[in-house]
């Protein structure tokens, strides 16, 4: 297999639902092969048995690290040892960091300066620099069947009763300023002398310079999203895709109002 499509997974075992392995393997195959595959964490805790029932099925190593004294994580520090060793001593496409842990920020950017793409996979309390650091970023809730409740020893197969990532609706889509910057610039960057940008070229400008994936707002589709926002036109074309503008352009549509000129009160 081409070294071009060499993926390494690193798992936090100790801040990561062993439920939802089998839907990061599912999505890190879209982007290669996970020839590595490890879990780090203290396996005489009783808090990872749940660990131990996939670790064999899915082919991923567990590491061994002992708390050597209290308020120390020995896993984390061993995880980001073993990442710069496989930075240096193997030749990968990508590393994947499967934790919901900020401190591995640092080491994100890192791999990322070295041109290792990083996709990272955490739960929804996972902290903003950490997600916004990685190539690609997904929440675990918006992968595959809900995740068990903590402590629940659940079998991986067997989803609770519990709702999917909810869907984000148009306004509160409409109320994050960053997303829809980060939209409108990539479809400014991918435009035509009209305004239309294909869907394709969108997505591929925002890859580039942002961690961002539709499935985190509750939507499967990166058109489906455009459509609910309602800032942008869309149309399709025969045999061509879709292609979404800018409302604000001009011929794109309703324009956004000027904010009124006011003259300052005489003194």
């Amino acid at each position: 297999m081409s070294h071009e499509t060499s993926i390494a997974m690193l798992i936090d075992a100790d801040n990561s639902p062993a439920s939802k392995i089998e839907d990061v393997l599912d999505e890190l195959a879209n982007y290669g092969v996970i020839d590595i595959r490890r879990a780090y964490g203290n396996w005489k805790s009783p808090n990872l048995n749940s660990w131990e029932a996939v670790l064999h099925e899915y082919a991923i190593q567990p590491i061994q690290q002992f708390a050597y004294s209290k308020g120390k994580n020995a896993t984390d520090m061993a995880l980001v040892v073993d990442a710069m060793d496989l930075l240096y001593t193997k030749t990968l496409s990508g590393i994947a960091l499967v934790s919901s842990d900020s401190d591995f920020t640092p080491l994100v950017m890192r791999l990322r300066a070295n041109g290792l793409k990083v996709f990272g996979f955490g739960e929804e309390k996972t902290p903003m620099p950490f997600v916004n650091a990685c190539s690609r970023f997904l929440y675990l809730e918006s992968l595959g069947a809900p995740a068990p409740v903590a402590n629940g020893a659940a079998p991986l197969h067997a989803p609770v009763a519990r709702p999917p990532q909810a869907r984000q609706s148009g306004n509160e889509l409409k109320g994050d300023a960053r997303l829809i910057s980060l939209l409108r610039n990539a479809v400014a960057a991918a435009a035509e002398d009209e305004g239309w940008a294909h869907l394709g070229a969108v997505g591929s400008h925002i890859s580039k310079q942002a961690s961002f994936d539709q499935r985190n707002y509750g939507y499967a589709k990166l058109g489906d999203l455009f459509l609910a926002i309602d800032l942008f036109e869309t149309h399709k074309r025969d045999k061509g895709g879709l292609y979404v503008r800018d409302r604000r352009k001009p011929g794109g549509g309703e324009r956004e109002p000027e904010p009124a000129l006011t003259r300052p009160e005489p003194r």
